[in-house]
């Protein structure tokens, strides 16, 4: 390329590759697992406080209290994302609203009408909700190129 034209051009540092898939999968699966289990526990304990609130909505609000957590640390360890929070959380937060669509429809064909057992059904479910969560969280939420031009080396 000339000079000339070179010098019009603005200088754009490139922008990182995507993290590893199966490195990032690993993590994926190990914070979801460690954010299910602080569910449990959170939620557990404070419908044991007996605040006089109903005990779903005791559920609702510590679900929603781990939301940023687990967010945070999918966009640092499962996806080492440098997405915008201001775009990458909305995002995120409408795939956690698609992954609950997700599970209630695998849900339907799984137990309704392939009537497999519960245990391997709610399984199969989770194992089907989070392989999608994963791929439009991968690809979409927190996906490296919409955030900057990539510039061929």
């Amino acid at each position: 390329m000339s000079a000339a034209l070179q010098s019009l051009m603005r200088d754009v540092t490139p922008s990182r590759s995507r993290a590893p898939l199966f490195g990032g999968l690993i993590a994926f699966i190990t914070i979801g697992a460690a954010g299910a289990a602080a569910f449990v526990v959170l939620s557990t304990a404070m419908i044991w406080l007996d605040t006089g609130v109903a005990d779903w909505l005791v559920n609702a609000a510590c679900y929603a209290a781990l939301i940023v957590p687990v967010y945070t640390m999918h966009r640092r360890y499962s996806f080492d994302s440098d997405a915008p929070h201001s775009h990458a959380l909305p995002r995120y937060m409408a795939v956690q609203g698609m992954a609950l669509l997700l599970a209630a429809l695998f849900s339907f064909v799984v137990h309704g009408m392939l009537a497999v057992p519960t245990v391997v059904a709610s399984m199969i479910v989770i194992a089907l909700t989070s392989g999608v969560n994963f791929m439009v969280l991968r690809s979409w939420a927190f996906a490296r190129a919409q955030w900057g031009i990539v510039v061929p080396a």
